[in-house]
């Protein structure tokens, strides 16, 4: 019996690279028999020639569809887009600079086979990155691990195939700020690594400031943790202690040795005692706000533009 798989590829100002994608991953996948491939490319709003591309590309070939968004919404729109198109038995995400090698799509789907929800890739190496991005790089990953309750493996990356069950467990999360790295190791699925060396792009440059890095960096640890707010909360009990000893101190110095200004004491007792209430209020009010803060918007994750998937409710549904 033949097998579906999908597979869900990320683009953004691509058009160097897409055809050479397509082509090299097409070699890989025409070598596996017994399954039936399709590709879901999602234009997230790009500025060069990325759409009319992928236009071709579907008009061409009958596994090809494509998603376009009205602007750039960021990879995990793009991402969460592409698994609510996808109905195959297995779905793999993948980025379309090659960087992600297809030739791991073989052992992928051979692991998936023997047992596992998910097969995942992870670098082994980060040559051709700075040894700058690459030292916050690694603190990300060591510090997310030790205040958030999801653990990410070092060098883990968004490649990766997975079963129906785990993207419908995927899709159930619904938050609109996502951090996909986290969510796949939250559903708790059991997971296939597959090291690999990192592989620099053939074409074209990386879409990933620094800036964009960090902001991504953020979103993961505040998205999977309130260790942060707590932190606050923390910082003002130890600032009201200090005050309150502070205060202590004062008055015992003021009673032996008079006072030196009138009105210093009232006012540095004030200001300190009540400054260390503030932040302890900020820290609880923070816990809460926190988590309803984005999702109260409830702004959809993507706006679409076009595509040649056919529009069933459901996926009007989970775009809204």
């Amino acid at each position: 019996m033949t097998k579906t798989v999908d597979i869900v590829v990320p683009c953004y100002n691509e058009e160097e690279m897409l055809k050479m994608f397509f082509e090299e991953t097409t070699k890989v996948i025409n070598t596996i028999p017994n399954y039936s491939f399709k590709y879901i490319f999602i234009d997230d709003g790009s500025r060069d020639k990325t759409y009319e591309i992928l236009k071709e590309l579907g008009s061409t070939y009958d596994n090809v569809s494509y998603i376009s968004f009205s602007r750039n919404f960021g990879k995990e729109a793009g991402m969460y887009a592409g698994l609510s198109y996808t109905t195959a038995d297995y779905v793999i995400v993948m980025d379309a600079d090659l960087q992600h090698p297809p030739a791991l799509i073989p052992e992928m789907i051979k692991n998936i086979e023997e047992g596992y929800d998910c097969c995942a890739a992870m670098r082994t190496t980060r040559e051709g990155e700075s040894p700058i991005r690459s030292f916050f790089s690694r603190t990300f990953y060591k510090l997310s691990n030790k205040i958030t309750d999801v653990d990410l493996v070092q060098g883990a990356v968004d490649y990766r195939i997975m079963s129906r069950a785990m993207v419908d467990a995927v899709m159930s999360m619904s938050e609109k700020q996502r951090f996909s790295k986290g969510i796949f190791a939250w559903v708790g699925f059991k997971t296939k690594w597959i090291p690999y060396e990192n592989v620099e792009r053939a074409l074209g440059t990386t879409k990933w400031s620094f800036k964009s890095l960090f902001r991504y960096a953020v979103t993961g640890i505040t998205t999977f943790s309130i260790a942060p707010i707590r932190f606050v909360t923390g910082m003002g009990f130890f600032i009201s202690l200090i005050g309150f000893l502070y205060i202590v101190f004062t008055i015992v110095k003021t009673l032996i040795f008079g006072i030196d200004v009138a009105g210093y004491v009232t006012t540095l007792s004030a200001v300190i005692f009540l400054g260390g209430i503030t932040l302890i209020s900020i820290g609880i009010l923070g816990e809460y706000i926190a988590n309803i803060y984005i999702e109260v918007k409830n702004r959809p994750l993507f706006i679409l533009k076009d595509t040649n998937i056919s529009l069933t409710d459901n996926h009007r549904k989970k775009e809204q």
